[in-house]
This record gives C-alpha cells, sequence and structure tokens, in this order.
C-alpha cells in the first residue's frame, strides 16, 4: 500500500491536503483595477525540471512584465532557497523552458520574434547551455557553414533525447542547409533536419541521422536510439507541407529503415524494453490508442479506447520518456494508467491532496524514485510539489500564483445546452464567488484554435469576468476537437455555420436560464475565439451588446495567404477551403451587419494571426461607419505574454463592456 505524507513545510512555504490556508473569511473580492492587475499578471512559474540525481531543481520563473529568471534549489543544503543564474529581458529574447541534460548542465530554449523584409513575423529560437553555477553559458549552434548558404534557418534545433548514456549529451534534431558549391571543395551540401549527439559542455556534435529534405519528424527509444522517421514529401516536391505524413521504422537499433505497417497508425513514443510504439489510431471516428510491435511483425494491440471522446495524449514519466498511460478529456483531463506503481501513487495522491484533483508528473529523477507533481483545480491555480518515493513524504515547492492565495476564486462547473438543432452542447460555466446566478451580466467566451477545447480547471480569462460579477459560458462547440470526428466535422472555419451557431446559443441558453440579463451581454474571444466573437455578431447582431475580439481571424482568404511564405501554406489553404463559406464566414466582408460595438487587441509580432488581420477589421468597421477600437501592443507576439499588457488588456475590455451596456440601457 503505497501512502503519501504531505510536510506541512517545504521549500517555499507548504500546506496540507491541498487546502487553503485561513478559513473562507480570508478570501477576499477584487476591485476592477485590482482584478485587472492580478489575473493578467503572468505564472510565477513558467517550467521546472530535477536533476537526474534528484539533488536540484530547476526553476523557471517570471521576471518583471516580460522576461524570466532561472533559478536552481539545492535540495541537499539545510535552507534550500532559489539562486538566480540566467535571466531573459523579454525584449526581444524570452525563455520558454529549462531542462537539466545531465547532473551539472541545464539546456534553456530561447526564442524572439521579429519583423522580416516580407513583412512577415519570424520566431527565431535557440538552444542555450549553462552550468549549474551560472558559468560557460554558450548556444548550442545550428550546423556551421564554410563557403555561402543557400538560405537561412530561424530554427535553432529541438532536444530529441535527454537520455543518450552520456552525462550532459543530448540527441538533437537541427537543420541543415547546403552552400554553394563553385570554388569550394568543402561546401555542405547536406539538406533538412538530421539528428546530432551534442555534447552540451563542449559542443562537439556527431551525426546520428543524416538530414533529409523530406524529414518532418524522428522519434527515439529514450536511450539514445532514433527508431522512427516521419517524412512529407512535399517538401521534396515545391517545399511545401502536404500534411500526409509517411513513417518509417528500424526493428532495432542502427537497423534498416523499413515502411511502417500500418499507415494509419501516429507514432508518438518509443519503449526499447517492449521493442513497440505508442500511438494514435482513428477508430469508429475517434482516436484511441494502440501499441505497434516494432520486431517486423507489425502487431497491434488496443490499449485503451473511450466510447465519446478521444485519446489525447499519452502520459509519460521521466527522462526517458518513459509511458505510463493515456490522457484523455471528459468534462475534465483524466489519466489511465498502464503502470501498476503509477496507479497506485495517483490514487495515494488524490486522498492526499483531494482538493487539487488536477495532477501531473512535472518531472522525475532518472531512477524515478523523486518527483516533481503538478496540483491544480478549478480554484487553484496550481502547486509545484516534490515526492520522495522511498520515504512517502511530499514538500510543497512553491505555488504557482501565490498572489491569489487570500482572492476568492470562481467554481468552474460542466455544463450543457440545447443548440438549436437539439444537440447538446458540453460547456462550462462560472458564476461570481458567492453569487446566486440570476440576472448577471453575461459572457460568452469560444475558445481559440478551432482545433482545441476548454477543460475544467483554473483560467485567468473568464476567473477575471466572474471576479468582476459576470457569468461566463465557455462553450466547446462543434468544431472543437476531442470529441471525435462527427464532432470536429470540417473544421470552425469551413464548418463555421455549426460553430458560430453553437456559440450564439450558448448567449441565448444563459438568457434563458435567467443566469444573464439580455440587455448585458457580451462575447469576448482570443484567436479563433475572437473570429468566432465577430461573426457571431454578424449572425445575430441584436444578441450581443459588446464584442471583444484579441488577436482574431477576420477575413479568411487574407488568413490563407498570410501563410504563403512559409511551409505549412499549403495545409493552411486545405484547412480553410474554397467556396461561399469564405465571403460568408469572413466577418471582415460582413462588417456591415454588425450593431454592437467591437473592440478589438493585437500584437504587431503575433505570427499566429498577423496584426493585419485586425486591422482590416477595424478598416471595414469604420467604412461602414460602425464604431469600433483597435489597441496594438508593439512587438508583442499571439499570446501578449506580457504581464502589463494583458492587465491593460483586461481593463480596457471591462470598461468597453460596461460603456456598452449602459449606452444600450
Amino acid at each position: 500500500m503505497v501512502s503519501v505524507v504531505i510536510l506541512a513545510q517545504g521549500v517555499a512555504g507548504g500546506r496540507a491536503n491541498g487546502q487553503a490556508p485561513g478559513g473562507a473569511a480570508e478570501k477576499a473580492r477584487l476591485t476592477v483595477k485590482d482584478a485587472a492587475v492580478m489575473f493578467g499578471a503572468r505564472e510565477n512559474i513558467l517550467n521546472a525540471s530535477l536533476s537526474p540525481d534528484g539533488t536540484k531543481i530547476a526553476l523557471l520563473g517570471t521576471n518583471g512584465n516580460k522576461g524570466a529568471v532561472l533559478n536552481i534549489i539545492d535540495l541537499a543544503s539545510s535552507t534550500p532557497s532559489p539562486v538566480p543564474i540566467l535571466t531573459s529581458s523579454g525584449e526581444p529574447e524570452r525563455l520558454a523552458w529549462c531542462r537539466w541534460a545531465g547532473n551539472t548542465r541545464i539546456l534553456c530554449y530561447a526564442y524572439a520574434n521579429s519583423v522580416i523584409n516580407t513583412g512577415d513575423v519570424l520566431t527565431v529560437n535557440r538552444i542555450l547551455a549553462i552550468n549549474v553555477d551560472g558559468k560557460n553559458l554558450q548556444v548550442l549552434r545550428t550546423p556551421e557553414h564554410n563557403g555561402l548558404a543557400l538560405g537561412y534557418t530561424n530554427y535553432g534545433g529541438s532536444v530529441l533525447d535527454w537520455n543518450t548514456g552520456v552525462d550532459g549529451h543530448v540527441l538533437m534534431v537541427r537543420r541543415y542547409v547546403p552552400e554553394q558549391t563553385t570554388g569550394s571543395l568543402t561546401a555542405q551540401t547536406k539538406e533538412g533536419f538530421g539528428v546530432d549527439d551534442i555534447n552540451s559542455a563542449n559542443l562537439h556534435s556527431a551525426g546520428i541521422e543524416r538530414p533529409r529534405a523530406s524529414a518532418v519528424e524522428y522519434i527515439s527509444d529514450g536511450i539514445g536510439h532514433v527508431r522512427i522517421v516521419g517524412s512529407d514529401t512535399g517538401l521534396n516536391q515545391d517545399g511545401y507541407n502536404n500534411g500526409r505524413v509517411v513513417y518509417q521504422y528500424r526493428t532495432k537499433p542502427g537497423g534498416e529503415w523499413q515502411p511502417l505497417p500500418n499507415p494509419k497508425f501516429d507514432p508518438y513514443y518509443v519503449d526499447p524494453t517492449l521493442n513497440v510504439a505508442y500511438g494514435l489510431k482513428s477508430q469508429d471516428g475517434r482516436n484511441v490508442a494502440y501499441s505497434l510491435a516494432l520486431d517486423g511483425s507489425g502487431k497491434e494491440t488496443m490499449l485503451f479506447a473511450h466510447p465519446t471522446v478521444d485519446v489525447d495524449d499519452f502520459a509519460t514519466i521521466g527522462r526517458n520518456s518513459r509511458v505510463i498511460g493515456v490522457i484523455y478529456t471528459t468534462d475534465r483531463s483524466n489519466v489511465e494508467y498502464f503502470d501498476p506503481a503509477m496507479r497506485r501513487l495517483a490514487s495515494a495522491l488524490a486522498k492526499a491532496i483531494p482538493a487539487l484533483p488536477l495532477i501531473r508528473i512535472v518531472d522525475s529523477s532518472q531512477d524515478e524514485r523523486k518527483l516533481l507533481i503538478s496540483a491544480s483545480s478549478d480554484t487553484d491555480p496550481g502547486r509545484l510539489y516534490l515526492l520522495n518515493r522511498d520515504t512517502s513524504a511530499m514538500t510543497e515547492v512553491t505555488p504557482t500564483r501565490p498572489a491569489m492565495e487570500h482572492v476568492a476564486l470562481a467554481p468552474m462547473k460542466p455544463v450543457s445546452f440545447p443548440a438549436r438543432d437539439g444537440t447538446m452542447i458540453p460547456a462550462y460555466l462560472t458564476l461570481p464567488p458567492g453569487s446566486d446566478g440570476k440576472n448577471l451580466p453575461g459572457i460568452v467566451l469560444p475558445h481559440g484554435g478551432p482545433g482545441a477545447r476548454d477543460a475544467w480547471g483554473f483560467d485567468w480569462l473568464p476567473q477575471f469576468w466572474a471576479q468582476i460579477g459576470y457569468a461566463v459560458i465557455q462553450p466547446n462547440f462543434r468544431g472543437s476537437t476531442g470529441y471525435g470526428d462527427a464532432w470536429f466535422q470540417n473544421n470552425g472555419f469551413r464548418s463555421w455555420r455549426a460553430a458560430i451557431g453553437d456559440v450564439t446559443d450558448a448567449g441565448h441558453w444563459l438568457v434563458k436560464e435567467g443566469i444573464a440579463d439580455p440587455k448585458k451581454l457580451a462575447i469576448f474571444g482570443w484567436s479563433y475565439g475572437g473570429y468566432a466573437a465577430l461573426q457571431s455578431a454578424v449572425v445575430e447582431p441584436d444578441l450581443f451588446k459588446a464584442v471583444v475580439a484579441v488577436a482574431p481571424v477576420t477575413d479568411l482568404a487574407q488568413f490563407k495567404e498570410d501563410a504563403a511564405n512559409f511551409t505549412h501554406y499549403r495545409v493552411m489553404k486545405d484547412f480553410i477551403g474554397s467556396g461561399p463559406h469564405i465571403l460568408e464566414g469572413s466577418p471582415a466582408r460582413q462588417a456591415g451587419k454588425i450593431k454592437a460595438p467591437v473592440l478589438m487587441f493585437s500584437g504587431t509580432y503575433d505570427a499566429n494571426v498577423s496584426v493585419g488581420q485586425a486591422r482590416l477589421m477595424a478598416d471595414r468597421l469604420r467604412d461602414a461607419g460602425h464604431p469600433g477600437q483597435l489597441v496594438i501592443y508593439d512587438k508583442l507576439d499571439h499570446y501578449l505574454d506580457d504581464s502589463a499588457a494583458r492587465s491593460d488588456l483586461l481593463s480596457k475590455s471591462a470598461a468597453f463592456v460596461e460603456q456598452a451596456f449602459a449606452a444600450g440601457k
């Protein structure tokens, strides 16, 4: 029987049983100004990693509005405390994650956005290496050139395997660019993505897999051997992906490549002990988890299928990415464990911290005896714990958002409502803390994507609106992922009528149930959600009294062309499609039908949805004589990952919506 003991005090304070400190009387409600600052602030912890020997934690945290700081916590110290060894300003360089390459060397992913001469936004990334004491900072360079390269690469590589068997060595996927050969006998002629073994201490490299012009994916076995490669033949033809990946595999390390037996099997991981690949396959219109033998027999074994939702991914542990179960989402995220020890541990954790049911393993020591664990809920943004499986002691390292410790957060309730055709649409309802849920101002909050879905858990956007008195509904409209092919239809753009119909029906349901005041109903969306907000105002101009759209898609034809200079252009063209929906489903081309006031936000470094989309919408609204506002944040990307900007966005949005409600009385 596994037991877990929660220590009352940890590295950075702690609590027992996942309960909030103090009683309900300590929980406060915030003013709009204070709520905008608190909920607009980024999480304190961006990423955490445990050293292979389990003696140190690397914590990547926020540093100011846009920056980041890498701290090291020495668990062997009598008074462990964070020691900063690396910082980034966020102007423009940013740190996204850091992880141990060995016991004394850490790798960090750094990136920056910029606008190039074509007007496109380009993201440049590099992998940095640094000693645990903050010394010997180096860039794991892209392959060097002796002559004049026939192109450039913004891709600085990615780590494929953290566990090559040699401390400090990793397998990296890197892109090779050929050089001109005229006048040079040593010109580099390799092209495409290849795999190299990199010594992170001195940057020496050795080729493991020769570059392939068509390669788009490699999968290793977690112990330093590449076993699967995926190729997109479109890259060989015209430089554009065609979205159809063909896989090859090896029956043993170093063996000959041969076609994967089942082309419908989408591989994710390889288990070297069992000599199988884990992957997903569509069955009865839903993603199902399978294993595929890599011994040449082609034997497939179904591991898990859910009757109503897709399998989302595989749960893994440690530096080897050992598969221990599958992840799927019903009302909330769930894990079906294959590993008996992990199943027992998950059960023990659920009993130890019942108030924090969303539990995941963040990282582990090499022997998997020490684990970093994240635990959260809808009303708790999350906490990082260190678990010692040998002593069954679990210590809280740090809360994700300590500033919210004494703030009353709003429960997120799974609900469903009928669409106009009778289909029941799953959604989440978040009401203001302490509210009776009647006759409130309401916000419909469609998610982005559209290839995504909302799930139960803490979310700063609905929490902000609930904090200032709004009822918030988040519909998983048709076009969302996770519910199978029939629900996804032809995606939320090509099947926009079904998706937008479900979004507007969410608003009607709030009013019909008496939850929302029909004179105080607004819609707020980000990315595809911003598109949905604008298009909802096109098809039902009298329903919403205010529209807020962040980084919205506004013209489908232009959205396709925005990808023309990138390898995914053909995939994007197929995804958006052609036909009447391009005109009918583009809010910028239907701006004259919108009655509600519109507020938009966008960043000039947005590589996902060009700022030109929002600017076009603003122009079309102005041409139609419509009151529309556009706020542009300079040098920020799609996520507006800046505490000051997000706080400003929330503050301006709340004031705008209130003003629209007042004007409509």
